[in-house]
């Protein structure tokens, strides 16, 4: 997966979870805002995979855990900016 696929993908994945999470409405998490966190997810996912040797073998771990991290990501951040 390149550049273009990893942006895609945490772009996609920021809005979905931030459309789904349930203190979506009591947030101050804009959709930009979770598209980029998404984006950098799965970014941050990917090079530490990288960086560990974990996907030496091509993509058969890197989507599923570069989508893992950018929802955990995204979650994460809306659920802190949420007020309680």
């Amino acid at each position: 997966m390149g550049w273009p696929g990893l942006i895609i993908l945490g772009a996609v994945v920021g809005a979905a979870s931030w459309w789904m999470h349930p203190l979506r409405r009591a947030s101050r998490v804009a959709l930009w805002l979770a598209m980029l966190v998404g984006v950098a997810g799965a970014v941050i996912a990917h090079m530490a995979g990288n960086v560990t040797q974990l996907f030496h073998d091509g993509d058969t771990l890197e989507w599923p855990i570069c989508t893992a991290i950018a929802l955990v990501a995204v979650a994460v951040t809306v659920g802190l900016f949420s007020r309680r």
